[in-house]
């Protein structure tokens, strides 16, 4: 939820922000496990793959559904599919930034 509109970022990334380095997948299945009401609040669509391309696999959603979503957000992509990370990638959350958001989150959900 604290990635901000116009920014993308991986994975991985996020599950080195989690401290679980190596726990990309996981990301990747807790984003797709995600509720459609859920999906309205945490912008999953700003999570994509190491390589700047959206890769989702959900049932209804396909990664030019995905890169639609991002371009109009202002995210720039390739005649490839491909986004540029020095551009528009976020830079993210040390794991301390994350247990103390984490300490006090009350979700919308809840």
């Amino acid at each position: 939820m604290q990635i901000p509109p116009g920014r993308v970022t991986w994975y991985g990334h996020i599950a080195e922000m989690l401290d679980a380095p190596g726990a990309a997948r996981t990301v990747g299945w807790a984003l797709n496990a995600l509720t459609p009401d859920q999906a309205r609040v945490i912008p999953w669509q700003r999570v994509i793959n190491k390589s700047g391309r959206c890769s989702i696999r959900h049932a209804g959603i396909t990664p030019q559904e995905q890169q639609a979503l991002l371009e109009a957000e202002g995210v720039v992509f390739d005649d490839r599919g491909y986004t540029d990370f020095r551009r528009f990638g976020w830079d993210g959350l040390t794991p301390d930034e994350v247990q103390a958001l984490l300490a006090h989150a009350r979700l919308p959900w809840e």
